[in-house]
């Protein structure tokens, strides 16, 4: 059930990337990168709504705030399917967003209600497998569905997805919430929760280490329609370009589930994150001198991305290992900071889009580097690169 909620969220985000091009023409938009907005208006109202949700699910349990967030979700999507203007398409994707966000809340706080340490990891990493399955196929069902319908039908089959989701949530999720972990909803309650998060050097670091990883992911998820449809002119082929670098971040998620046990969280995230900003590095480097086609931007992209699981997994989960007494608001907090702020660095990389793959490869690294100080921050320097830490 954890992951077929995080999959809603996947959905919301990647079926219609085929679409992008068809909904401009809908809306007669004047600037190509302003079709971006569809993605960026879901991501953002999906970062902030979270801190909403994290102190309502610790007040009152976990299913009853995720049944009436899929409502939200659903209201959301009738209003995609016969929005007349752009203006308004973008306040019903911000209400999906809104909805969206208690999907992520409270997926995590139920896997910290249930477990910790490496076994929270391995259940969040397969999960992940999951959720990363979800856009190898979800821009390929959504060029099926352009071939036999207008784009509009696209928000309908998220429509009928949230309805199953609601419906199997209602019927088999039991309520985790511990009944002495219950917090009041009030400011002081509210406000004194997520300052024990915000205190503790943990979380915060490898909150900010996430937000710069989810950097990475947006930037990309947001400018590669264009970039395999504009640079390298894949046309209707595009999600297979796509599906195939989901395939790769895939194959770390589920590495992890299979070694963050023996291993642990710290020393996996650690090698991974150096391997990460090495990649991104050498193909700025490698671009630069002798230019980019798309075997190469897709082998040395995915030769990055394949230890994305192996760091996004672990590091939501050491974000949480002290959060159990508050994982609702923990949850939030973590959440909303990465989703939003990732959003805001990962549209900043895809708005500066200029016809070449220079400025996102050039934001990639930037951000693979940010991760890295991010946690030599929170480890004060002592990164877990041996079997001994």
């Amino acid at each position: 059930m954890v992951a077929a909620l995080s999959a809603l969220n996947a959905l919301a985000i990647d079926v219609m990337l085929p679409a992008l091009p068809d909904i401009g023409r809908a809306f007669t938009l004047a600037n190509d990168n302003d079709r971006q907005l569809v993605i960026v208006a879901y991501v953002a109202f999906f970062g902030i709504a979270q801190l909403v949700y994290g102190p309502l699910a610790d007040a009152f349990g976990r299913r009853k705030v995720l049944l009436w967030s899929l409502l939200i979700f659903i209201v959301g999507s009738v209003l995609c399917v016969v929005a007349p203007t752009f203006e308004l398409f973008l306040a019903a994707r911000a209400l999906q967003g809104i909805g969206a966000a208690a999907t992520r809340v409270i997926a995590v706080a139920i896997v910290r209600d249930v477990s910790e340490g490496r076994r929270m990891a391995q259940i969040m990493s397969m999960a992940m497998t999951v959720f990363m399955v979800v856009p190898i196929i979800a821009p390929g069902i959504g060029q099926l569905v352009l071939f036999v319908a207008p784009w509009r039908w696209i928000f309908g089959g998220l429509l009928l997805y949230a309805f199953i989701v609601a419906g199997w949530a209602y019927w088999r999720l039991p309520e985790t919430l511990a009944p002495e972990n219950r917090r009041a909803f009030a400011p002081r309650s509210i406000f004194g929760g997520y300052a024990m998060v915000l205190r503790d050097r943990q979380t915060v670091g490898y909150m900010i280490a996430s937000t710069f990883l989810t950097a990475c992911l947006f930037g990309y998820i947001t400018c590669s329609e264009q970039i395999y449809v504009d640079v390298f002119e894949l046309g209707a082929a595009f999600p297979l370009a796509f599906a195939a670098i989901a395939i790769s971040i895939s194959f770390g998620t589920f590495a992890n589930s299979r070694i963050v046990i023996r291993h642990g969280m710290r020393r996996i995230s650690n090698i991974s994150m150096l391997w990460f900003v090495a990649v991104a590095a050498l193909h700025v480097l490698i671009a630069w001198a002798f230019g980019d086609s798309l075997w190469l931007f897709m082998s040395l992209l995915a030769l990055g991305f394949c230890v994305f699981g192996l760091m996004s997994s672990n590091f939501n989960a050491l974000a949480m290992s002290n959060m159990g007494h508050v994982a609702g608001s923990a949850s939030a907090v973590f959440g909303a900071v990465t989703a939003t702020f990732g959003a805001i660095l990962g549209a900043l990389i895809a708005r500066a889009f200029d016809g070449t793959t220079t400025p996102f490869l050039i934001g990639i690294a930037l951000a693979g580097v940010g991760i890295v100080l991010s946690v030599l921050w929170t480890e004060r320097g002592k990164l877990a690169l041996s079997a001994g830490r």
